[in-house]
């Protein structure tokens, strides 16, 4: 058994896994605040009032 080869290994498994967790907590972190930005241009873009008056002159 290569215990030295073995532990290279185990460690390099566990580097590889770390950066895949930090890689997808960017990711999620970057499509919460697309999200967030997301919402806020579609609340900023509703008009609720508009068409409910109407200004008539005779």
């Amino acid at each position: 058994m290569d215990i030295p080869g073995l532990s290279i290994a185990m460690s390099l498994d566990k580097v590889n896994t770390n950066w895949g967790i930090a890689m997808l907590s960017k990711a999620l972190d970057t499509v919460e605040d697309t999200g967030d930005s997301l919402t806020k241009l579609m609340e900023s873009s509703v008009t609720p009032e508009l068409g409910q008056n109407i200004d008539v002159r005779v």
